[in-house]
């Protein structure tokens, strides 16, 4: 029986927290390029989304009655407290745009790397005012939008995979998923205070 794989359109948003949405808005906006298309704004918090290609976004909420304890390590570096979140990567289409957004953050006093080269990608790496570790990205060897060759070495160039992707190369699927569960009030940590 084959079942029928979603129909992914990209990422609709990625949810990030700021404490300052007005310097967020001038930064995403302002200097990234990054047009403000929706604003969302009710009791006790504000929800604004950056466009960063047809259909895709990154949001950001602002709470008004909580300032929340900033965080900032850079990309790829890692750090305990970093539970989950390592750093979010914009797609460019090409290393020329890449250059010209390197540029532009330094022109607006921002810090950014230098251009790195990963091989199938290559990448500038930089943060937003919250401390956000952010990379912007483009593909060398784009591995999107055509059937992944797992046997490809430029692509899955891990010399010892996790057994999914050894899975995936010998069955062309993986032979079981995990079991997940929504997180409760109750499952919470509670605060040490």
């Amino acid at each position: 029986m084959t079942r029928d794989e979603p129909k992914w359109r990209g990422i609709n948003h990625l949810a990030l927290i700021t404490n300052d949405m007005d310097a967020t808005v001038r930064f995403y906006h302002g200097v990234l390029g990054a047009q403000l298309v929706a604003t969302i704004g009710a009791p006790g918090f504000r929800h604004y989304f950056f466009e960063f290609g047809p259909e895709q976004t990154v949001a950001f909420f602002e709470y008004s009655d909580l300032v929340v304890d900033t965080f900032a390590k850079p990309a790829g570096v890692p750090d305990p407290r970093a539970i989950q979140f390592d750093h979010l990567s914009f797609n460019l289409p090409d290393e020329h745009a890449l250059n010209e957004l390197r540029a532009r953050l330094e022109a607006n006093s921002c810090e950014v790397t230098e251009v790195v080269d990963h091989q199938i990608m290559r990448s500038i790496y930089f943060s937003d005012p919250s401390g956000i570790a952010l990379e912007a990205s483009c593909w060398m060897v784009d591995a999107t939008g055509r059937h992944p060759d797992y046997g490809d070495a430029t692509l899955f160039g891990d010399p010892d995979p996790v057994a999914a992707v050894r899975e995936l190369r010998e069955r062309g699927h993986v032979a079981s998923t995990p079991r997940t569960h929504l997180v409760h009030d109750a499952d919470k940590v509670p605060d040490p205070a």
